[in-house]
């Protein structure tokens, strides 16, 4: 497994939330409104404020009632990670600073990406000495086009070492 720890000061997603249901396998088309508030324009003034790492369009997940559940509630965005609040017309969500295991996934969309979030939390977390802070994860594609079956992303994870 392909994973790096990196400290990052506090920053702030921006852009647009909804609350939808984990979905463990497959494409979650609940997502699918928040692509739609993606207009040209939205993203253009998007990436202007996307001054951190990771660079580009983000999908954060956070405010998960019951990670372990498939079905239970989560707050889903679609934003960019910026050092300023300064939102508007954007919603901003404020992440304090932490360490955050960074997880190198390439493959098939969506399915690599499942497989790697599953590696992260059943074998990884138990073995690596550091425990999840309970806070967002970011998940980063390199690509926006995700039929091929090599698309190389990142899964971010806030985490502390034990």
């Amino acid at each position: 497994m392909d994973v790096r720890i990196v400290h990052r000061d506090a920053f702030y997603i921006v852009g647009f939330h909804r609350t939808i249901t984990l979905q463990f396998h497959g494409e979650n088309h609940q997502i699918d409104p928040l692509y739609e508030k993606l207009t040209e324009e939205a993203r253009a003034v998007l990436l202007a404020i996307n001054d951190q790492e990771p660079k580009g369009i983000v999908s954060v997940s956070c405010d998960f009632a019951d990670r372990t559940r498939e079905g239970s509630t989560l707050e889903q965005w679609l934003a960019v990670v910026s050092g300023s609040g300064e939102a508007s017309p954007f919603d901003a969500l404020a992440i304090p600073s932490s360490d955050w295991a960074v997880f190198s996934v390439c493959g098939r969309f969506p399915d690599a990406l499942q497989d790697a979030w599953a590696a992260a939390y059943g074998q990884w977390l138990a073995t690596s000495g550091y425990a999840l802070t309970g806070g967002p994860e970011i998940l980063w594609n390199e690509s926006g086009d995700t039929c091929g079956d090599d698309l190389h992303s990142e899964i971010w994870i806030p985490v502390r070492h034990l």
